[in-house]
């Protein structure tokens, strides 16, 4: 995606374990920061495209990966490769490639758990942390989502992640490549409510995309920004980017953060969180919840937008992020 969105401005590194990564690249200038952006699913580098553009022109630096199984980077099949904390180097090493001895760094949606973990293990790499729509995630402890439907569902009265049962299963990839549209319309939804009752309950999402169900473009998306994300996910599929909840239910990461003790992981450095308020899958009550337990040092801003904050609302983030990395940068 990198190469596609970016042609100018993108470059690629074979870090030292023969991984290769596709990223955005564009130095900063003379007395300003580097930001390290850090996208969800399924989407690219190109989620950035908002803040790729307006903080260059402003003199600020960007690296922005295509994360692993996305983009121009390679898409391991073995889920032993996405571990977190093996990512959490790769991000250093891109760091190390590009000669930023710190950055402030950002991420949205899964980007925040490796955020969370690249933070956590590299702290002195990192001004700051900026988390949107999820909240930070303490490392440690083992992931349930058994655990997570049921008390969803008893808080907000339905589960909200019942479709990563679906993204878990063997038929996911294959079912989402053979309905595109469809799987666009429903996680870039025209209405934020569609998730609340056709994505988050279980058998939902598939059932939606097995029907090849659609919707209209939303108004913060273009015929362009639709042209290119399918243009390069029907290339490189959704084997790799489903990996990611795969590596996560199946507890690919206990092992290398079993000797995190409850209350160890929290953020050790300055955090933003820019919660969504009509975000049905990542609630914005729980983030702010999560937020004030795990990221001692911290502020909190609530935008009145779907899951896409840096798409719904660029101006806002930009404005936010720029003023944060004045604060922490300086």
């Amino acid at each position: 995606m990198a190469s596609v969105a970016f042609p100018t401005q993108a470059k690629k590194a074979t870090l030292s374990d023969g991984t290769t990564y596709g990223y955005v690249a564009i130095p900063a200038s003379a007395g300003n920061s580097t930001f390290l952006f850090l996208h969800g699913y399924p989407s690219t580098s190109y989620d950035w495209r908002h803040q790729i553009t307006a903080l260059q022109q402003a003199g600020y630096g960007v690296i922005a990966p295509d994360l692993l199984g996305y983009g121009d980077t390679d898409k391991p099949t073995d889920l032993q490769a996405y571990r977190l904390k093996v990512m959490s180097s790769h991000m250093v090493e891109i760091l190390d490639v590009e000669k930023v001895s710190r950055a402030v760094l950002v991420a949205h949606d899964w980007g925040v758990g490796l955020a969370s973990r690249l933070a956590f293990y590299h702290p002195d790499r990192f001004y700051g942390l900026v988390t949107m729509a999820v909240a930070y995630i303490a490392p440690g402890g083992k992931f349930n989502l058994d655990a997570v439907l049921e008390r969803t569902k008893a808080v907000f009265g339905y589960e909200t992640h019942g479709y990563w049962i679906w993204h878990n299963s063997d038929t996911a990839a294959a079912e989402i490549e053979a309905n595109p549209e469809s799987m666009f319309s429903l996680i870039f939804p025209q209405d934020p409510l569609i998730w609340k009752t056709d994505i988050c309950p279980r058998d939902k999402a598939a059932e939606w995309v097995r029907a090849g169900r659609t919707t209209p473009l939303a108004p913060w998306l273009t015929q362009e920004d639709y042209d290119m994300h399918q243009r390069v996910f029907s290339k490189g599929g959704y084997s790799g980017p489903l990996s990611w909840y795969k590596a996560m239910i199946r507890g690919i990461n206990n092992e290398d953060e079993e000797g995190i003790a409850e209350g160890e992981g929290k953020c050790p450095v300055r955090n933003l969180f820019i919660a969504a308020k009509q975000d049905y899958i990542c609630r914005a009550e729980a983030g702010t919840l999560m937020t004030q337990l795990n990221a001692p040092d911290s502020r909190i801003e609530s935008v009145d937008c779907g899951h896409w904050v840096q798409l719904e609302e660029p101006e806002l983030v930009n404005k936010l992020l720029i003023e944060f990395a004045k604060e922490v940068a300086n």
